[in-house]
């Protein structure tokens, strides 16, 4: 009864730990689904935000490139610049994040701006960008680091163009600015909660755009940040896991490097926020769990409380079952076995001959048998008596049963002073191994004989061996042994016979 109780507890405990162990597999499971899902949707903004911007650059480069041959056709006096601002003003409807496109003379000075009267005395030979297209004869496009407009004090991106003279000396620049807020408004749009941001970026880590907006990250390089420092050395596109040098919140990263321009697109969601649902849905599993374990601890218990009160029946049930038990198991010893020497009786060698033939049969395989005879077994019963007989039996029993050493193996007692030894898969020269270790066995441990003319017990042994159809049935593999025995004995005694007949 103790022994049930402790199964039924072991039962409900490995019950129990299989269902945490379960709920836990699946409670990260789960996790690793929630976050995978959130990287794949954070590389699909990142794809569609790199694809938006890459159409900006491209969009305002061909805007720029035509004005810039306008201007090095036609030049830039009065009417040529008015007619180029009636251009803009239509091209500027197909520009929604165009603030103004303004143009510059080589000293700095402002020709034309589209988005506001050009103020007297006016002059940008300051900005970065105009002193990269005076220094730097290439054609093309550039695209400048966030600055404060000096009109309306608004933060502006610049895409910008060089214009030449007709001897091809530097004569000017055409730029166009994008406002911040433009670009603040798309990013607002998209759902990256409390925690999120957006960022948009040079190569080499300075920012352009950021969503939350904070004024201190414009123009700021982020070229030390792990994204920059550790996975865009190798990769162009992937996620990554870490805490912000910004604000110190963890965020689930995406970016993305376009395979066009310099820029960089990161859309950054904060973990905590973004496994909410994921918490949500684990909380709830863990309360279920809870719940079921505590429903099949009380069952248990029940369980376990009806088996006590049935213990005094149960018991006595269980030693009655044993006894029968105990009683059937050695009636199928006795049955099975030979009482006095242990080996396996004439039944069993039967059963076992019949089965080993049915399967070399099948496999074709061979089939050996030896069948072994005491020599003058009679004079030593005579001489010694029957009990040092019984006991002569039990140690020759002994000494060949320790030469058979595989589990397929049987020796058994035929019948009086017979034995008989099943050899499966064995021809005839393994079948003679076997047969000369048991010879020599007997000539190692002899037991004295007197009534043996080699004054020590041995035995004649006959070798039969057949395979495949050649095993047709038990009886004529018994009498070729038989006959190999004959041989034995007639010709001498203590020596084995192979019965050569074709397998």
């Amino acid at each position: 009864m103790k022994r049930d109780i402790q199964l039924v507890v072991l039962l409900l405990s490995i019950i129990g730990c299989s269902l945490a162990s379960l709920t836990l597999w699946k409670v990260m499971a789960s996790r690793e689904r929630a976050l995978e899902d959130i990287n794949v949707h954070g590389l699909n903004l990142t794809q569609a935000l790199s694809t938006y911007s890459e159409g900006i650059v491209r969009q305002s480069s061909q805007l720029l490139l035509g004005l810039v041959e306008r201007l090095e056709t036609e030049g830039t006096g009065p009417a040529q610049i008015d007619r180029l601002a009636q251009l803009v003003k239509r091209q500027s409807p197909l520009m929604p994040p165009m603030s103004g496109i303004t143009i510059y003379a080589k000293d700095g000075r402002w020709l034309m701006s589209s988005n506001r009267p050009t103020p007297a005395g006016a002059n940008s030979s300051d900005r970065a960008f105009f002193i990269h297209h005076r220094d730097d004869p290439s054609r093309a496009p550039f695209i400048g680091l966030p600055i404060r407009s000096r009109v309306t004090q608004e933060w502006v991106i610049t895409i910008s163009r060089r214009f030449n003279d007709q001897r091809g000396e530097f004569a000017g620049v055409v730029a166009m600015t994008l406002g911040v807020e433009n670009f603040l408004q798309l990013f607002g749009k998209l759902d990256v909660g409390h925690d999120g941001a957006i960022g948009l970026s040079f190569a080499d880590g300075a920012m352009l755009v950021r969503y939350p907006f904070r004024e201190q990250d414009m123009g700021r390089n982020f070229s030390k940040s792990p994204i920059y420092a550790k996975y865009l050395v190798d990769q162009s596109v992937g996620t990554a896991s870490f805490t912000s040098s910004l604000d110190g919140v963890e965020r689930l990263y995406a970016f993305r490097k376009s395979d066009k321009l310099p820029l960089v697109t990161t859309v950054a969601l904060g973990k905590n926020e973004a496994l909410a649902a994921w918490r949500f849905e684990a909380l709830l599993s863990l309360l279920v769990v809870a719940a079921l374990l505590a429903l099949t601890g009380t069952i248990g218990w029940l369980l376990i409380r009806a088996m006590s009160r049935r213990d005094a029946v149960e018991s006595e049930l269980r030693l009655t079952q044993q006894q029968l038990l105990d009683s059937n198991q050695q009636l199928e010893r006795q049955a099975m076995h030979d009482a006095l020497t242990g080996l396996a009786n004439r039944r069993c060698f039967d059963e076992a001959l019949a089965q080993e033939i049915r399967r070399a049969q099948r496999n074709g395989t061979s089939l050996g048998l030896l069948m072994i005879d005491i020599d003058h077994f009679k004079r030593y019963n005579d001489t010694y008596g029957h009990p040092a007989g019984d006991t002569c039996l039990q140690q020759i029993a002994a000494l060949l049963g320790a030469c058979i050493r595989r589990p397929s193996d049987l020796l058994a007692r035929y019948g009086g002073e017979e034995l008989a030894v099943i050899l499966p898969d064995t021809d005839h020269d393994g079948a003679a191994v076997v047969a000369t270790l048991m010879l020599e066995r007997l000539a190692l441990q002899p037991i004295p004989h007197q009534g043996s003319p080699f004054g020590h017990v041995t035995a004649s042994i006959g070798i039969a061996c057949a395979a495949g159809t050649a095993l047709d049935s038990p009886s004529s593999l018994l009498q070729r042994a038989d006959q190999a025995l004959y041989v034995a004995k007639q010709t001498g005694r203590y020596r084995l016979h192979v019965d050569l007949a074709p397998t």
